[in-house]
This record gives C-alpha cells, structure tokens and sequence, in this order.
C-alpha cells in the first residue's frame, strides 16, 4: 500500500510523513542530550542551526535563551514560549535514545541530566509549528516570537530574558502562549482561565548554635534541636493558619547538620519549598515562616536564622478572554471529548513572567502524549520529574505541533 501523500494534524493542517519523521529524529536528538538549567548550550546553538536552515531571524537573550522573529506581513504578534533545559535525574526509561549525558550542578558536583519533564518536546514542537508557518506562509499573516527559554526548572530563565531586554528588542505581542506535555492521554488538552499553576518558593534556612562534646550538652546552644522544632511548628501553618479552601503546601525537603555523633553542631541547615494559590496567600504563608523561624530561635536562645532566596516562581494566570479564545480553537480541532478542565496545578511555571512584566495576557495549557493503555485499571504512567517519565515520541510530536499551531492560528490565521 502506498504511503499518504499527507498526515491530518488537525483540521486545515496537514504535513507530510517525512515532516513527521523529521521532527522525530530531531525530537529524539534533543532527548539524547539534555542540559542543566542556564547551561544549555548545545541546546541553544541546535535551536539557532535549525531557525537559520527556516530562514528565521533569531537573536540571544538571557544567555542560553534564543527568541525566533517570525513575520509574514501585517498582522497580530503572538509570543509562543517553549522550555529548553533538563533535569538532574539518571533517565530509566529503556528507550533507544535514552540520555546518558552528565552536568555539573551549582555546587560543582557532576549528575546525571535527563530530560524529565518533557523540554525536549516543547523545544521540537515549536520548531515543528515554525517549520509549518515558514511553508505555509498562505495560511496566517503577522509575526511570531518564538522563545526558546532557559532555566525554567529554577525560575530563573524568563526573568533572565525580560532582564535581558527581550522586549526592547522583539516586538511586544498581543498574548503570550505556551504549552507543556503531562502524562495525559494522546490526543487531550488541559487548561483553564485563572490561575493554572502554583506561586512556588524555595529557601535556605541556616541556624547558628554554640558547638560542644555530646557529653556536654550544658555548654552548647543545639542547632538541631531548635531547626528541628522550626520543621515541626512549620507544619502548622497550613492546618492552623489557612482556610481549608487554600491549597497550600509547605514542604521541608533537605536537613543537614554535623559530621559526628557525639559533637553537638554549630549549625544546622534545611531548606523548604513553598506551594501557595495566589499573591494574597503567598505573602500570609511566607510570613508565617519568618516568624516561627524567628520565634523558635529565640526560645532557643540563638540569634536570627539566615535565610537565603533559592528561587521564587512567579503566577501563571491565563486571562480568561484568550483562554476562551484558545480552548474554542482547540474544540473545534480535536472535539469537545478532548477538552479537559484543569484544576490549579500545585506544579509551578515562569511562564507568565513573560507577559507579566509587559503587562500582556498569558494562555498556557497542558497536553497529552501517552497512549490510552497506559490509563487502564486505574494505572498512570510515570510523570514528570520521574526517571521513567517517557512520552509516545510520534504523539509528542504530531499532538503538541497540533495543538501549537491549532492556538497560534487562532490568532495570526487567515
């Protein structure tokens, strides 16, 4: 049987096989070599090969991040976001293209690096939709501004690109879109207006005791001992605190003190991480923390904690009007069936500091990429951040260059 002259990707859009299969083995060259948040270099320089075989103007920002400028007349211009940075995590995932690259982490330690949350798919999918408008230029009019961002693992790669004067420099869209693959089924697409991520902080506390033998207890202030009661009263913010109707979360994730057993430390260090659902709640949580450090310090009979800014998420609000303009474009393409309401994510994003700091409405979405048998008898698949995390490549490809050029032709088609 002869092959298709042509693959339906969604209703008006159609690429060939060989489009598909192209994209494929890009796909999987970006999986094979992942890179560390800020370091992706590799990564930069293959985006800027590739925009220059489309004949797409490009330019740096932010260090590793690289902005497309993608005109085709008059018309409206739309930013489109895509992620380009890896994750410090040994892949296990048994696919042929599975990374087995290596980074070196802020501390100077080396770490395996994989590409656990799906950047790889984000980065090819955006070039995929590039690709379809530099050939079909028939098809939409206006320009578009496509942000291959850095570091959004550590909340630093929008702000770095804003702080970099990514707007002096592109021209200032209408809306700023953007997309990510979760463990979904193939086909499907997630969104809703308001607030669609978690506000997320990320802080190092240092608490400085008096240091002496463990037979002697007496002549030492105990580090541990009051961090350990700073973890235990911080749980209480949430349960004691909050209405029940905040979803926050206040997470201690590291505890680290001393390098023996019977020597009382002069410090102890832990660092949290902070999930809030809006600004209100953000400022009323963080608080909380400080005073109970500050508090439970005191009754120990120590000076101020230090504590340190690891990063900071901001919002990732999407404007209702826009939402609703995205996600009719999106039942029109892939059936009402498709269309799911997403609840707040506790994830977190940087995305809409993009917009954010131009004041300009910001769509984000979530799609599928994994096939429905993966679901069945209440099964999920491994998600994002998860060593086996491993979206159906074909899907990730066909679905997320889909739904990419299915929300950008809402805005610049014909």
């Amino acid at each position: 049987m002869a092959q298709a002259d042509t693959v339906p990707l969604a209703p008006r859009i159609t690429v060939s096989p060989g489009f598909l299969a192209e994209h494929l083995e890009l796909y999987k060259a970006f999986h094979r070599a992942p890179e560390l948040s800020s370091q992706e270099y590799r990564t930069a320089a293959a985006i800027e090969r590739r925009l220059d075989e489309l004949g797409i103007e490009h330019f740096r920002s932010g260090g590793t991040g690289v902005v497309g400028l993608l005109g085709n007349g008059e018309g409206p211009v739309i930013g489109f976001r895509a992620d380009t940075d890896g994750l410090p995590i040994a892949e296990e995932t048994g696919l042929g293209y599975a990374s087995t690259a290596t980074g070196t982490l802020p501390d100077g330690s080396t770490a395996p690096v994989m590409h656990g949350c799906g950047h790889d798919t984000h980065i090819t999918d955006a070039l995929a939709a590039a690709a379809y408008l530099a050939a079909n230029r028939d098809t939409w009019a206006g320009t578009v501004v496509l942000l291959f961002q850095p570091a959004e693992e550590t909340a630093a790669g929008a702000k770095a690109m804003v702080d970099d004067g990514l707007w002096d420099r592109a021209p200032r869209p209408e809306v700023v879109l953007a997309q990510h693959v979760m463990p979904q089924r193939s086909g499907t697409v997630t969104l809703r207006p308001g607030h669609m991520a978690s506000l997320a902080d990320s802080w190092r506390i240092t608490v400085r005791g008096r240091q002496a033998h463990g037979s002697q207890p007496e002549k030492s202030i105990d580090p541990i001992v009051a961090a350990a009661a700073m973890v235990l009263r911080l749980q209480t913010i949430v349960s004691r605190e909050l209405s029940p109707t905040k979803p926050a979360v206040v997470t201690v994730g590291t505890f680290h003190a001393g390098l023996k057993e019977n020597i009382i430390p002069e410090t102890a260090e832990f660092s949290l991480n902070v999930r809030t659902p809006d600004e209100e709640t953000r400022l009323q949580v963080l608080a909380a923390i400080r005073r109970i450090i500050s508090a439970e310090a005191a009754a120990s009979g120590i000076g101020e904690p230090d504590i340190v800014e690891i990063n900071r998420f901001p919002r990732l609000f999407n404007d209702a009007g826009h939402t609703e303009r995205v996600t009719s474009a999106f039942r029109e393409a892939f059936g009402e069936e498709s269309i799911v309401s997403a609840p707040l994510g506790r994830g977190s994003e940087d995305a809409g500091w993009l917009g954010d700091a131009i004041g300009v409405p910001v769509v984000f979405w979530a799609f599928g990429a994994f096939p429905p048998e993966q679901f069945e008898d209440g099964k999920m698949p491994p998600g994002n951040h998860h060593p086996g995390f491993a979206p159906d490549a074909e899907a990730a490809i066909a679905h997320g260059t889909a739904a990419a050029l299915t929300a950008l032709l809402a805005y610049v088609g014909r």
